[in-house]
C-alpha cells in the first residue's frame, strides 16, 4: 500500500478509482497526523486513536494503518499548508463525512486528556476549509467529548 501511494504522487495522467482512493486515504490520516503534532507532544494515546479511526473510518487492516501513518508523517512533514490534504476532502467526502472527520480530529485532540490551544486552532481551519458551519463544529467538539 505505501509503494501505491508514492507512486501516485509521483504519477502523471489519468488517476484510477484506487489512486483516488489512496489519495483520500493519505488525506484523512495526514489531518489526523496534524492534531497530534500541532502541539509539539507526539502522546502514544493519541497516536492509538488515531490508528483505531483509521481502521474503523477506512477499513483498513492494522498493518495497511501503520503504513499509512508513517506515510502521513512524511507528507505532514513536508506540506507547506493543509489546502492540499483538505481539497482532497472536499473533493471526495460529503457533508457527513466532512463532520465525521472532525469528529474524529476532535477525538485525537481529546485523547491524551488535554486540550491544547493548537490542536483547537488547527481543528477550527480544517473546518473553515471544509466548509463546515461553526454550528457543525461545535457539535462535532460535543460528539467527540461524549
Amino acid at each position: 500500500m505505501l509503494d501505491k501511494i508514492k507512486q501516485l504522487f509521483s504519477k502523471k495522467g489519468e488517476e484510477t478509482d484506487q489512486d483516488k482512493v489512496a489519495k483520500e486515504h493519505l488525506a484523512t490520516a495526514a489531518l489526523l497526523i496534524e492534531v497530534m503534532v500541532i502541539d509539539g507532544d507526539l502522546d502514544e494515546q493519541e497516536l492509538q486513536s488515531i490508528s483505531a479511526t483509521l481502521c474503523r473510518i477506512l477499513d483498513l487492516s492494522q498493518d495497511q494503518v501503520e503504513e499509512l501513518i508513517a506515510l502521513s508523517r512524511e507528507e505532514v512533514a513536508e506540506a507547506t499548508s493543509l489546502y492540499q490534504f483538505t481539497r482532497e476532502i472536499n473533493a471526495n467526502f460529503d457533508i457527513e463525512g466532512k463532520k465525521e472527520l472532525l469528529t474524529c480530529m476532535w477525538r485525537v485532540a481529546y485523547a491524551d486528556g488535554q486540550l491544547d490551544k493548537h490542536e483547537e486552532g488547527i481543528i477550527r481551519r480544517v473546518a473553515d476549509l471544509l466548509h463546515i458551519r461553526h454550528n457543525e463544529y461545535i457539535r462535532c467538539k460535543l460528539d467527540a467529548r461524549g
